[in-house]
């Protein structure tokens, strides 16, 4: 992590450092929680169900710690606001995961089996997406000249979500799924959406960084 933005501050270098990582351990808890549902494994679900509730709780705490050494080491204050922002952002993500996995917990919708490959992918592609942010927002820190390329990644995996969620909305709502409840069907759209907004989130923090990005090089 470059010190024109922190100086010598080793201390706030690894707070990012591990928020960071744990933003990336929410991102694998999500794929695999979701994974072990749409394949039916309820037990293995709900028994590491709190996983994703430390991690979110962990994350906030540090999120806390950063926002104080910022103000406390930063060298350049014009910075400042831009580190803080993405921060902030990058944030939501782990709280989306943890509120997908706890209403789907409560809720219990039913996946039906001709479509547990479409969610799986949909699921795949949101945190993949989310990965590709974390290492945008290192590369941000640390090697710059590499942003674009991960901007660039995150917005595929966000626009091979976005193909999931079509194609998995339009199987809901066509004769294929002619015999589920029109409730059941709509309860299904309001989670293939949610699990779509982890990518939609990670593009709009990665399109922040790159401006912060370009913002760093003038």
């Amino acid at each position: 992590m470059p010190h024109i933005l922190f100086g010598r501050s080793k201390e706030l270098e690894i707070e990012i450092t591990e928020y960071l990582d744990l933003v990336n351990q929410g991102a694998l808890t999500f794929k695999r929680d979701l994974k072990r549902y749409v394949q039916k494994d309820f037990e293995l679900f709900e028994e590491s169900l709190t996983d994703i509730k430390k991690i979110e709780n962990n994350a906030d705490e540090h999120q806390k710690d950063i926002k104080y050494k910022l103000y406390k080491y930063m060298l350049i204050p014009e910075s400042r606001a831009d580190v803080l922002n993405i921060i902030e952002e990058i944030d939501t993500i782990t709280d989306l995961a943890k509120e997908v996995i706890y209403e789907i917990s409560i809720e219990k919708p039913v996946i039906p089996t001709g479509l547990e490959s479409d969610f799986l992918e949909l699921v795949e592609n949101s945190a993949e997406a989310v990965d590709m942010l974390v290492k945008c927002v290192r590369a941000f820190f640390e090697e710059i000249s590499q942003v674009n390329d991960y901007v660039n990644k995150v917005h595929f995996y966000e626009h091979q979500a976005d193909k999931n969620e079509e194609r998995l909305k339009r199987k809901i709502f066509s004769d294929q799924c002619e015999e589920i409840e029109i409730a059941y069907k709509l309860q299904l759209r309001y989670f293939i959406e949610e699990i779509a907004a982890l990518s939609d989130q990670a593009e709009m923090v990665s399109e922040d960084v790159s401006v912060a990005a370009v913002k760093r090089r003038i």
